[in-house]
């Protein structure tokens, strides 16, 4: 779809996955033993036939980039695609000032020389499956000046806390606002959204010239009323991992095969990078339950409706139940992990027991720590 640009929008102040983001942006994140969060961004953009992408992040972006590569491995035309990362270098003057708007400000030339009409801007922390070409036809079809993508869902009260909550009339959005989790059934914003291009620019500089603070959400929410909004209901699976709360909990939710099968559907693949390594190793008392193994994986001991990243270690008497342990993690030999998430190259050997109290409150074990 060449009349499209796609937008990656970097996180708000609001998403907060503790201790994981730490080490590399939200986007960047291991999920489900295979993937980055921002996988499904991309491959949502590629299955559109959106090949023109810019991804803006807010810091750190080496891991983002070596993820990213030539974006060759998400089905991105190599003849007329494009896909560029883009951040802002003054951010580090003020948290204050490192919003998506004066992240958009910093880039605004490479979104103004694009030949695109319209532009997708979704962020790159959500799990979902979205077809582009539908929403802009809804979009072109009512004349709206922005759409916007929401989830009518019955688990607010636990689940997309922190997220906008949208209020529609005749399918357009009337009131947005923050999900506190007082209502159980409301219209969760995706925070994606389609509009033309010349739109999208008049927007993030009005934005900045009322607040060096405002983000899109601000000016889009004070827009209502103004502009005609239009609310797109999404039908599928959607989650979005704003916290480690929701980052465990939707890793746990999508173990479930008739869960996960309405996110991976065979005419709608989730491209990621892939590398050359060894099929799992499972020993003569392995026993696995329940859980998703990566390749390079070596296991020799139980492991239980967990999802276990590339080349991760279990050893003999060891126990992984309920849990996430991301690539090149180390459970030594008798040691228990539960209800956890164990970073990128940690090794738990020592202490014999790590474990959260519920799904609620996880260990997390730090990157490269010996425990």
């Amino acid at each position: 779809m060449s009349n499209i640009l796609g937008i990656v929008s970097p996180e708000n102040d609001t998403v907060i996955v503790e201790g994981l983001m730490d080490y590399r942006p939200i986007p960047a994140i291991s999920f489900l033993g295979r993937y980055r969060l921002i996988d499904f961004a991309i491959s949502n953009f590629s299955n559109s036939h959106i090949d023109h992408i810019k991804v803006f992040v807010k810091n750190q972006p080496r891991s983002l980039i070596e993820q990213l590569g030539s974006g060759r491995h998400y089905g991105i035309n190599s003849k007329r695609g494009r896909l560029q990362i883009l951040y802002n270098d003054l951010s580090g003057i003020s948290a204050l000032y490192n919003t998506d708007i004066n992240t958009y400000l910093r880039n605004m030339e490479f979104i103004e020389e694009a030949d695109e009409k319209y532009v997708a801007i979704t962020p790159g922390y959500q799990i979902c499956a979205v077809d582009y070409r539908d929403v802009v036809k809804q979009h072109e079809e009512e004349g709206a000046d922005v759409t916007v993508l929401y989830k009518q869902t019955d688990r607010a009260k636990e689940r997309f806390i922190g997220c906008p909550a949208l209020t529609l009339d005749n399918g357009y959005v009337t009131e947005s606002v923050t999900n506190l989790g007082k209502r159980k059934n409301a219209a969760i914003s995706m925070e994606t959204y389609v509009m033309a291009k010349d739109m999208f620019v008049k927007l993030v500089r009005e934005a900045h010239a009322e607040s060096s603070a405002y983000s899109l959400r601000d000016i889009l929410r004070d827009k209502i009323g103004k502009l005609r909004i239009m609310g797109y209901s999404y039908k599928g699976y959607f989650a979005c991992i704003n916290s480690m709360n929701s980052y465990y909990k939707t890793s746990m939710e999508l173990l479930d095969y008739e869960t996960a099968k309405d996110l991976f559907r065979p005419d709608w693949p989730i491209y990621t990078k892939t590398n050359d390594s060894v099929p799992a190793f499972y020993g003569e008392e392995a026993k696995v339950e329940h859980s998703v193994i990566a390749n390079g994986c070596r296991i020799e001991g139980t492991v239980i409706n967990s999802a276990l990243g590339r080349g991760v270690i279990v050893e003999k008497g060891a126990i992984v139940k309920d849990a996430i342990l991301l690539p090149f993690s180390h459970i030594g030999k008798d040691c228990r992990v539960e209800y956890a998430v164990v970073d990128k190259w940690a090794k738990v050997n020592r202490v014999k027991e790590v474990k959260g109290t519920s799904s609620y409150d996880v260990a997390y074990i730090r990157r490269r720590d010996k425990i």
